[in-house]
């Protein structure tokens, strides 16, 4: 291999020492085989993009000159738009409407300047019977009285012949014998019941009796509920007029806001048990009872106890009468909202929350629930009720919480629930409002304070500490 001779090589470029545009010469073309490579690519890379972009779009241009689209086709397009803004519309048309509900007074909310105090209480009477129609329709009762029982075994000629030589202990009322035998178990005796809260003792006749009476009671109804246990009918068995026309005002607002809620309770009730009409089949067996506070003093309070079966306590502070409150900050409700909705101007909307408590067929807690949250019919003839009557859809109803138990916990005395594995079930519920929906007939007095409130609980919310 030979190996060149660099100084020969020098020597013979050194000739560009003597001719300078020689040298020149040599770089320009150097520089311009440099630049004639990348220019050749870019060139390529130019013609692929005028391609792909400048001359496809030229002839799809061109191609939509000479082939225009027809009319029809331009007919059709706008039909689709039109449709999409008409859903759109259809929309916020229906939400207002699933809040404009019929009123149990059209005498109040329109006009606010009233001077007949007779107003307010034919409001509570109306109340108070349009929750007794709502159970009527529902075919509901309640389970026999202690009075109903007594006068069932007075009546019967068994009893007629067991009262000859036999002494009985009293039961605190004159002529009542007690509930079972000395010694016997409450739930000993097959049929033996016991009436609750007092410690009785039946033969076992009596005991029969006493069932059979039971048994007759729940074959004529289709669910036990008694009205005493729903929000407002007792508060306006004896209402005590406010001293401000405007707080009864409120009174009657928001008594008319839970007979919404409640309507929905009755009419989930009735569509379940549609094909039942005794307590002893159909799915759903007592409506336990229906509230807004759950007894609280204030809504809001964390951690709550599974409610038991007893009848809630008068409330006699106008604050603690359990009625619908507004959900305007987290504090606000029964519990932790999984939605996160409140009441608010941004959405235009108002939510409240509710408790209610059923017993039903255990087969039968999903189908309960879905009904509930499902949507309804129901009639408006405007605010005024002057206006042909419509037929209106709302879905209002949102489950947040539930909880359930077995009934067998503990006996419940004098409800016969027939042969069927049956729970308690605890629901914590949403109920949402369009605020446009029925704007033109809520009191002033209630937005103002609902503005109030909602600037507090904003308040309160920036003082927090965050984490």
């Amino acid at each position: 291999m030979n190996i060149p001779n660099f100084k020969d090589i020098l020597q013979k470029l050194s000739v560009f020492k003597n001719n300078l545009p020689l040298l020149l010469s040599v770089i320009i073309v150097l520089i311009a085989v440099l630049l004639l490579i990348p220019t050749q690519l870019m060139s390529s890379k130019l013609k692929e993009e005028i391609q792909t972009n400048s001359i496809a779009i030229g002839e799809k241009v061109q191609y939509e000159t000479e082939n225009p689209v027809s009319d029809d086709l331009l007919a059709i397009e706008k039909k689709r738009q039109e449709e999409h803004a008409n859903d759109a519309n259809e929309i916020a048309v229906l939400a207002e409407r699933s809040t404009q509900r019929e009123l149990l007074s059209y005498d109040i909310f329109l006009d606010p300047n009233i001077f007949s105090t007779l107003v307010f209480q034919e409001f509570g009477q109306r109340y108070r019977e349009a929750i007794d129609d709502l159970l009527t329709r529902a075919n509901a009762g309640d389970c026999p009285t202690e009075a109903e029982i007594e006068r069932g075994l007075e009546e019967s000629a068994v009893n007629s012949r067991l009262r000859r030589g036999r002494s009985y202990r009293g039961m605190g009322s004159p002529g009542m014998p007690s509930v079972r035998p000395l010694g016997m178990p409450s739930r000993g005796l097959p049929g033996s019941r016991g009436l609750p809260g007092r410690s009785r003792r039946l033969g076992e006749l009596e005991g029969m009796i006493v069932d059979e009476i039971c048994r007759e009671r729940a074959n004529s109804i289709s669910v036990y509920a008694n009205p005493a246990d729903l929000s407002g009918y007792d508060f306006w068995a004896d209402y005590k007029l406010a001293i401000e026309p405007n707080q009864a005002i409120e009174d009657c607002w928001y008594s008319q806001l839970a007979y919404w809620v409640i309507t929905d309770i009755f009419d989930t009730i009735s569509a379940v048990n549609s094909e039942y009409d005794s307590v002893l089949t159909a799915p759903v067996k007592r409506l336990m009872q229906m509230s807004f506070n759950m007894g609280l003093r204030r809504p809001g309070a964390s951690g709550r106890r599974f409610r038991g079966r007893g009848r809630r306590s008068p409330q006699t502070n106008r604050d603690e009468v359990d009625k619908p409150t507004y959900v305007l900050s987290v504090d606000d409700g029964l519990t932790i909202s999984c939605t996160g909705r409140l009441s608010d101007d941004a959405n235009n909307i108002d939510v409240i929350h509710f408790n209610v408590t059923v017993v039903l067929n255990i087969k039968s807690v999903l189908p309960f629930m879905q009904q509930l949250c499902s949507a309804k019919e129901h009639k408006f003839r405007s605010f005024s009720g002057n206006e042909q009557e419509q037929t209106f859809k709302h879905n209002q109803i949102t489950v947040l919480e539930t909880k359930f138990r077995s009934v067998e916990d503990e006996p419940y005395s004098l409800y016969d629930y027939g042969e069927d594995t049956v729970v308690e079930l605890d629901l914590i519920c949403e109920y949402i409002f369009n605020k446009k929906g029925y704007e033109e007939i809520k009191p002033e007095t209630v937005t103002e304070k609902q503005l109030r409130a909602a600037e507090e609980a904003n308040s309160t919310d920036r003082s927090r500490p965050r984490r």
